[in-house]
């Protein structure tokens, strides 16, 4: 599993800016579960990553709060697997963070045949109502 990180087609992180450790599971693992280092770590520091360029790695640190983030996957009974989970939360994240803001929504009014539509009715149920009453 060792090579870059691709998190969108633009941005790939190289290897070398990501730290993974290894412990031992507390989740399912049969007979090796106290022998094998299943459970995995990985962590990425954002504000010191030559991957990003300038501007996503302000958003990053904006929309993250942290300069660094860490990934911790063990539900998986292979360390193989807890490792391709980890790279995959990371990757999701990441992009989450260095997505583009939403557009704003231009503020409009209702149009003049909506304004009356909305009279109308309103009038209509208020002559139903009135002819219900005693006169």
């Amino acid at each position: 599993m060792p090579g870059p990180l691709v998190v969108n087609e633009s941005v790939v992180i190289p290897d070398a800016e990501l730290v993974w450790r290894f412990s031992r599971s507390s989740g399912p693992g049969g007979q090796g579960v106290n022998t094998t280092d299943s459970r995995v770590e990985l962590s990425f520091d954002v504000a010191a990553t030559t991957a990003l360029p300038p501007s996503l790695k302000a958003r990053a640190l904006d929309r993250l709060g942290s300069a660094t983030i860490t990934i911790a996957a063990s539900e998986h009974r292979s360390q193989l697997r807890n490792r391709e989970a980890a790279a995959q939360r990371l990757a999701q994240r990441l992009r989450e963070a260095i997505a583009p803001p939403p557009k704003r929504r231009r503020p409009t009014k209702p149009g003049r045949g909506a304004v009356e539509r909305r009279i109308a009715t309103k009038k209509h149920r208020s002559d139903l109502k009135r002819l219900r009453r005693d006169p």
